[in-house]
């Protein structure tokens, strides 16, 4: 039933954005709702538990194989939308490089997110904060430990 139920939302997915494709007369709806569409977490779960693999709660595996997912698809997403930005946002955007070069990098971003949330559930228990793992106060502990690691990656890069 499950693979049915991906079927059924690839489709619906593929319908609703491909109208609105035809009515705004841009691809840039189909590639939003083919990131929506893959980036689900819930349908990555699904997915992989059809084929035989399970996630095991509180484990790192999960929070690496669904940040990789959501930031890869943001990096294609971006990636694809570069021709139909203006010139002064495209020179801020992600430079023309392989998809394997993107994948890296949502690799890294994803373990290093991954690595973060892992530090916040063991830390903020002894500060006293008691927070659940998908609030607000979570979502931007982890935003503000993401962008320190990558500024610490930038400095990094700009020593070296």
């Amino acid at each position: 039933m499950a693979g049915r139920n991906i079927l059924g939302d690839a489709f619906g997915y593929a319908v609703l954005f491909g109208i609105i494709a035809l009515l705004f007369q841009s691809r840039v709806p189909l590639y939003f709702g083919a990131f929506l569409f893959f980036t689900d977490s819930e349908r990555i779960e699904l997915a992989l538990g059809k084929i035989g693999i399970r996630f095991e709660p509180d484990t790192i595996g999960p929070d690496i194989i669904k940040s990789f997912a959501f930031l890869f698809g943001w990096f294609a997403l971006l990636a694809s939308l570069k021709a139909s930005v203006p010139a002064w946002l495209a020179a801020w955007m992600l430079p023309d490089a392989s998809w394997s070069f993107i994948a890296g990098i949502a690799l890294l971003l994803a373990i290093v997110e991954a690595f973060a949330t892992r530090a916040m559930r063991r830390a903020l228990p002894w500060f006293g904060f008691q927070s659940r793992p998908d609030g607000l106060a979570c979502a931007t502990i982890k935003l503000v430990l993401a962008l320190g690691a990558l500024a610490l990656l930038a400095l990094l890069v700009q020593l070296g």
